[in-house]
């Protein structure tokens, strides 16, 4: 049975508002860019504290982006932040030829990814940011799972040279890992487990960690691993995971063409194929709703996890 538990839940994206503002204190050269949506980015203490280190660049999200390519070539760490939709979608271009190609310094935080946004609907619910920003040569991609570790990760991306994308979210979500330690690209093994190992990124931790206490509960031991780096994967993590279990369920709220599972089933095929099953959305746009009713209509619940475990597990015997 699992040993997490939570009495509070928080949005991930104050985990990075006072992340940036610890930053801020600690680290003259952080500088915080805004298109039009500080209060949503939780950049407001930020702005106040530092007002000389703060650029409200309006909705302009292309310039954006420039102005933090420009930035960092002045020797500035810019932290941008807008929803993951606008940090993507709307400047792939930029974030391709200003900041990945001469690999600067640029951290790119998105809020409100996924289908837990929910009454924004499809035209805001990114299903695709992870896929985009994993493509790119030099970029870092993190998908933290709670409050705790996204400020943990909001802190420790100051202290890395190059691009990245901090993924994060709207809803007041189970806070569980605090006191855990964060290393870029280093997985956190939650639960240890022999029957199945659970890879799973972002809200869909939480999600992870309640299938266990099911199948649990069932005699089912499932290993719940945290891939809060998609890129660079920890692969020794992974396959450590899979030569105890022999089978693979990956949970994430992203589509499955271009996400976490999809970087896992490339592992597996290059180093040691074991079944795999996938829980993500599969080639649809979102639509307005309650997040965990979303969730669950769309195959990310966690009943939806324990069943794709028991599936797995019936495909190595």
């Amino acid at each position: 049975m699992t040993k997490f538990t939570y009495t509070e839940k928080k949005d991930t994206r104050s985990g990075f508002g006072d992340g940036l503002l610890e930053l801020g204190r600690s680290n003259p050269d952080v500088v915080g860019l805004c298109a039009d949506l500080i209060g949503s980015l939780k950049m407001g203490a930020f702005q106040k504290e530092f007002p000389d280190r703060f650029f409200q660049t309006g909705i302009a999200e292309a310039n954006m982006m420039g102005i933090a390519a420009g930035l960092a070539t002045a020797g500035k760490i810019p932290f941008t932040g807008t929803f993951a939709n606008f940090s993507t979608s709307r400047v792939y271009d930029q974030l391709r030829q200003s900041i990945a190609y001469s690999e600067k310094n640029v951290k790119v935080c998105a809020s409100h990814a996924g289908l837990t946004l929910g009454e924004d609907g499809a035209t805001h619910q990114v299903l695709e940011d992870i896929g985009m920003t994993k493509m790119l040569p030099n970029f870092t991609v993190i998908n933290p799972c709670d409050y705790h570790q996204t400020k943990a990760a909001t802190i420790a991306i100051a202290q890395h040279h190059g691009p990245v994308y901090l993924r994060f979210g709207r809803p007041g979500w189970p806070m569980f890992m605090q006191n855990q330690p964060f290393e870029i690209g280093k997985a956190i093994t939650l639960i240890e487990g022999s029957d199945v190992s659970i890879f799973a990124t972002g809200h869909m931790v939480w999600k992870a960690v309640e299938a266990e206490a099911i199948l649990s509960e069932q005699s089912i031991s499932a290993e719940v691993v945290n891939i809060h780096t998609i890129k660079p994967l920890d692969i020794s993590a992974i396959l450590k995971s899979i030569d105890k279990t022999g089978c693979v369920v990956s949970a994430e709220e992203h589509q499955i063409a271009g996400g976490l599972g999809e970087s896992i089933s490339n592992v597996i095929v290059t180093n040691q194929l074991v079944p795999q099953e996938f829980v993500a959305v599969d080639d649809q746009f979102g639509e307005s709703g309650k997040p965990e009713e979303l969730l669950d209509k769309y195959g990310l619940g966690t009943s939806d996890i324990v069943e794709k475990a028991k599936k797995a597990i019936a495909r190595k015997q």
